[in-house]
């Protein structure tokens, strides 16, 4: 899957590509974004190659810049039955310098398309960092639990119904 974004974002070069299908140059980009937010940013100490990776499809937003290409927007799409009995987006993430620009909200329309395409019909469940509830309400997701923590950060377990079509 390679696309670009809507217009109201800048222009993205996406990559969907399952875990054996990364190159080697994408898999360090991911991960080293992946550390950048979650490990650096957010003092998290925590376990983040955790074995799924390889079970999932991982989609990258990448920008063009005067020096090659900059990975700005990062998830992963784990199977069903994997995490949750449901497909799961996770590792939601958009390092700092993609932020502000839309490339969330184009993150997860990329997400939630290629779910549509592998797992049609199916729920989606996510373990969501508390205070971007509303984020993900705007695609559809509803709160289905109480507050935990995970690694340190309140978490909310959100579903999202199967057969909402991404807009």
């Amino acid at each position: 899957m390679t696309a670009e974004t809507s217009s109201s974002a800048p222009a993205l070069i996406w990559r969907a590509a399952h875990f054996t299908e990364l190159t080697v140059d994408e898999l360090y980009a991911l991960l080293q974004a992946r550390a950048a937010v979650f490990v650096v940013e957010q003092q998290c100490i925590y376990q983040d190659i955790d074995g799924i990776d390889r079970q999932a499809h991982h989609i990258l937003g990448w920008r063009q810049t005067a020096t090659g290409r900059e990975l700005v927007a990062y998830c992963r799409l784990v199977a069903p039955g994997v995490k949750y009995a449901e497909p799961s987006i996770g590792r939601v993430i958009t390092p700092a310098a993609g932020r502000g620009q839309g490339f969330g909200k184009a993150l997860m329309q990329q997400a939630l398309t290629l779910h549509e395409e592998l797992y049609p019909g199916q729920g989606n469940r996510i373990s969501a960092q508390q205070y971007l509830e509303r984020f993900y309400r705007a695609f559809g997701y509803r709160t289905v639990s109480e507050p935990y923590d995970e690694d340190g950060l309140p978490h909310v377990e959100m579903l999202r119904e199967g057969g909402i079509r991404t807009t």
